[in-house]
């Protein structure tokens, strides 16, 4: 796809945040030279310099540390389960942003190949299996089965926003440059580890199950070549999180 084209996502995404008010002149700024790092810069700065530019910049946007961007409020904070604080569901433009512009710049790489497509699927029935009964084993959910209100909602934000940033973000840049350095199982290990660190904030245990997670994600991508399949498989499992398990966290 054209660069022109691709440009339309992350442009799309600034002109209706500023337009709607939840993104100020700075965050604009700050916002527009991201995206001109990553699907220009690509090409004219050298690859030690351009990837952590991008990192860092997409880990800012994601943690919300860059300013001028304001989330935007889709519900207030209510009950979902009966083991779990209220939850408040927001659009963050920061991180819609990074998913957009990171979306544009996947758009313009080249196809992978698939390793082995059978070892995916068994890798993404095994994540689905698997990640939901260690954060039963843990304590940090219980089995809390339900049809939350305003599921949809919830579905088009966590999927085209949280999931769709997170994967390209991970699976995307960092996972190939790793293995590209380290080797396979270094590179799916580490990136790995580092998302599970990018979700310390909630608790230790929560990053834990994160790691366990990412793992399967990049295997999945790893084998079928397919950064679609990490992205579904991750929407899945946040998807049983909050039909079939307390969400979003038990309690103490």
């Amino acid at each position: 796809m054209p660069l022109h084209l691709r440009l339309l996502l992350p442009a799309l995404t600034l002109a209706l945040g500023t337009g709607l008010g939840f993104i100020q002149p700075v965050g604009l700024l700050l916002g527009s030279l991201f995206v001109m790092v990553l699907l220009v810069g690509e090409r004219h700065l050298p690859s030690w310099l351009w990837l952590p530019l991008i990192l860092l910049g997409g880990i800012a946007l994601a943690a919300h540390l860059v300013p001028g961007f304001r989330p935007w409020q889709l519900w207030q904070p209510r009950l979902i389960s009966a083991d779990a604080a209220p939850y408040g569901l927001r659009l963050s433009w920061d991180k819609l942003l990074l998913g957009t512009a990171l979306l544009a710049w996947w758009l313009g790489q080249p196809h992978r190949p698939a390793i082995s497509l059978q070892r995916a699927w068994l890798v993404c029935l095994a994540t689905l299996l698997l990640v939901p009964v260690l954060a039963i084993a843990l304590g940090l959910v219980a089995w809390q089965p339900k049809w939350p209100q305003g599921l949809l909602l919830w579905l088009a934000v966590n999927l085209g926003v949280a999931v769709l940033a997170e994967e390209l973000l991970f699976r995307g840049v960092l996972q190939p440059a790793l293995v590209k350095r380290l080797g396979t199982w270094p590179g799916l290990l580490l990136t790995a580890v580092l998302f599970g660190a990018a979700h310390l904030p909630f608790s230790l245990l929560f990053a834990v199950v994160a790691t366990c997670a990412g793992l399967g994600y990049g295997l999945a991508f790893h084998y079928s070549g397919r950064l679609s399949l990490a992205i579904a498989l991750h929407g899945a499992v946040n998807l049983l999180h909050i039909l079939l398990l307390s969400y979003p966290l038990r309690l103490a």
